[in-house]
């Protein structure tokens, strides 16, 4: 007899939509390739009656996720609602009920994932959550499963498609920040309230995943380091180009030694490399593994259907696991030391908003060589004398906490109209040593 796995759904929303087309219209499909059938008993949703994309059975609906949570049939339950509460509330009761469950939740994961999975480990159940970091690119599969005897070096992810698009649009057509963010908001590609996707956050909930995953670290967001794209300029736009370099907002891990480092930002890459060449709303994550070396991961981020995608094939694999224990990727905890961000070395683009008067520059380039920062090249544009005007300067290889006491004696001096621009340069060089200059 062919084995029935029930699943229900609490949300259902848009990607709760997807999941429901999928289980419904591609059950047989499914069933060929796995040989379980997978059956959507309910779908707990305070609106059955709104309008979907898709029809649904209304039979299958209720208003009360209580009757799923109480099921004795339902052995996955697959949570689409977002937020902190209840959908933390309905995970944990479902693991105390003896359910597998899946979710696309990053900001709860994120931040109250260590508890969920601990409950899921004492429980000896599953729990899913490839749709969390980047969509429909299995990454957290093959983080935990296809790399499972890699020593991961080296993460890189462009994991926004919000900022990817708005970046990738400043940089093909030269257009200011404001006018591309209301562009990808008629789109649809970025919310009303832009907030946590352009100031980094959304980034940083998919990191910290990422880095228990990669290392089993105990993290949470608060504790990455994150800056957005909102002061993000055609100028340095278009200057990044003229040296061969590309703006991304990259979700940044590395290791060495024992320690971890994560930060979300801007930051300048090459623009040979692969991840100068994602664009639009698309996502990539770069990834290097001791026995692997490098990979590159590249797909829809976002989005109906590539979501419910990898939700559908999380209720495949916690199902196939349905008498194993832990097999989510984490099987521990670690308390690894995260290194502070005013240890991180890196070199710096700086834009420098200033009214242009005799020895301007001389002041700004004697402040950073106080703090010890080596500056390889400065560029200012002619300008009437008394204007506003941009002074940019790369530097070489320096320490962050140098950078940033520099910047706030910069800052203060009288002729600087506006707070520095930083965004940091990475090289995706083997291995990074200080450089002199």
């Amino acid at each position: 007899m062919t084995k029935k796995i029930q699943v229900g759904l609490i949300g259902c929303g848009t990607v709760g939509t997807g999941v429901a087309k999928l289980l419904l219209d591609h059950q047989s499909l499914i069933e060929r390739r796995t040989g379980v059938k997978f059956q959507l008993k309910k779908i707990a949703d305070l609106y059955p009656k709104k309008n979907r994309p898709f029809k649904l059975p209304s039979a299958l609906f209720t208003k009360d996720a209580e009757n799923i949570l109480n099921d004795p049939d339902i052995s996955v339950v697959v949570e689409l609602i977002g937020g902190i509460e209840p959908a933390k509330t309905f995970l944990l009761k479902a693991l105390d009920r003896g359910k597998h469950v899946v979710t696309a939740n990053k900001a709860l994961l994120a931040d109250h994932g260590i508890e969920i999975f601990q409950k899921a480990l004492q429980k000896g159940l599953q729990v899913g959550f490839e749709a969390s970091v980047a969509g429909g690119i299995p990454i957290i599969r093959a983080i935990s499963e296809g790399f499972v005897a890699n020593h991961i070096s080296q993460v890189y992810g462009i994991i926004n498609g919000t900022c990817n698009y708005i970046l990738s649009e400043m940089t093909a057509h030269g257009s200011p920040y404001d006018t591309v963010l209301k562009k990808a908001q008629k789109a649809g590609y970025a919310e009303a309230n832009p907030a946590l996707d352009v100031g980094g956050i959304d980034a940083a909930h998919k990191l910290t995943l990422i880095a228990m995953l990669c290392y089993g670290a105990g993290v949470t967001t608060k504790k990455i380091f994150v800056e957005g794209i909102e002061r993000i300029s055609p100028i340095d736009i278009e200057f990044a180009k003229k040296i061969g370099f590309t703006i991304k907002l990259l979700a940044i891990s590395k290791e060495q030694g024992g320690t971890i480092e994560l930060r979300v930002h801007p930051t300048m890459i090459p623009s040979t490399h692969q991840l100068a060449t994602v664009s639009g709303p698309f996502n990539a994550i770069y990834l290097k593994g001791d026995a692997v070396g490098e990979t590159l991961f590249y797909g829809r981020g976002a989005g109906m259907m590539p979501t419910a995608s990898a939700v559908v094939s999380d209720v495949v694999a916690v199902s196939r696991a349905h008498d194993e224990r832990g097999i989510i990727g984490i099987h521990e905890f670690e308390d690894m030391e995260l290194r502070p961000m005013d240890k991180i070395e890196s070199e710096y683009y700086l834009r420098v908003e200033v009214v242009d008067k005799p020895k301007v520059l001389s002041q700004i380039t004697g402040i950073l060589g106080q703090h010890d920062i080596s500056i390889a090249s400065v560029y200012q544009p002619q300008q009437d004398h008394g204007a506003k005007v941009p002074i940019i300067i790369l530097t070489h290889r320096g320490q962050e906490k140098n950078v940033q006491k520099a910047i706030l004696k910069i800052d203060e001096l009288p002729f600087v109209v506006d707070k520095t621009v930083i965004i940091r340069v990475e090289h995706f060089r083997k291995k990074e040593g200080k450089e002199k200059g």
